[in-house]
């Protein structure tokens, strides 16, 4: 714990249009990977377009390893399919938050940005 940075919050909240996988749908969950860390969303039965609405915490101790987001429909016979993946690189994260924001000069916006095919 000592070596600990930081935590980071990760709100886990919705799939849109996702492919299926099975005849009504796909039964879907997401896991998350830190470092040596890795935790899983809950299930959701039968749906294209699923909403977790999860918050999971990761603890920081080396900021040059990236989020992983893998999401997997869940076969109850057979092994997990893979349906996609992410990776988020966090440094740049890490270096606004040492910044502060009373440095920003007057105009600054800062904003979510909405996961698309040209930054995925």
């Amino acid at each position: 714990m000592d070596d600990l940075l930081g935590l980071l919050r990760i709100r886990v909240k919705r799939g849109i249009n996702l492919v299926y996988r099975d005849s009504l749908g796909s039964d879907l969950f997401v896991v998350i990977t830190m470092g040596s860390e890795k935790v899983k969303t809950q299930g959701v039965e039968n749906n294209c377009n699923p909403e977790w609405k999860d918050e999971l915490t990761f603890g920081i101790d080396d900021p040059n390893q990236p989020v992983i987001l893998e999401v997997y429909d869940k076969d109850t016979f057979t092994s997990n399919d893979k349906m996609g993946d992410a990776e988020i690189d966090i440094k740049s994260l890490l270096e606004v938050q040492k910044m502060g924001f009373q440095e920003l000069t007057d105009g600054t916006e800062i904003k979510r940005v909405k996961p698309s095919g040209d930054n995925c």
